[in-house]
């Protein structure tokens, strides 16, 4: 962090409840809609493919196969929209970005489970 004036503004708004995550974690990503005066929470279930940044600029990239077509959304992990992410599974990989999983379909986009000694 370079300028400590800028850090400690950005302090208040990054969240202290967050789970650890890495590429290739399935994760399921809380999403506040709102929908004219209505206010509702959607969930989206994927792998992690990249992360980026860091501090209150941290993004993860969830890509999910949804009948057939691929699709990828990009949170902001410390936005006021993201109510929680819950860690599902975590993923055995060797790389940080996984693109190579969006030319993959089926059994072929699978990734090794990580299993944690206890």
């Amino acid at each position: 962090m370079i300028n400590p004036v800028i850090d400690e503004l950005e302090k208040e708004y990054l969240k202290s409840e967050l789970p650890t995550f890495n590429a290739g974690d399935t994760v399921k990503v809380f999403v506040k809609i709102v929908e004219g005066n209505k206010e509702r929470i959607q969930a989206f279930e994927g792998t992690i493919i990249k992360l980026h940044g860091s501090g209150l600029n941290k993004t993860i990239t969830v890509r999910k196969v949804f009948q057939g077509v691929g699709v990828e959304r990009v949170f902001l992990v410390n936005s006021p929209r993201i109510d929680r992410i819950e860690v599902l599974r975590r993923g055995d990989v060797k790389r940080s970005k996984l693109y190579y999983l969006r030319e993959r379909s089926g059994k072929a986009t699978r990734i090794k489970e990580k299993i944690e000694k206890k």
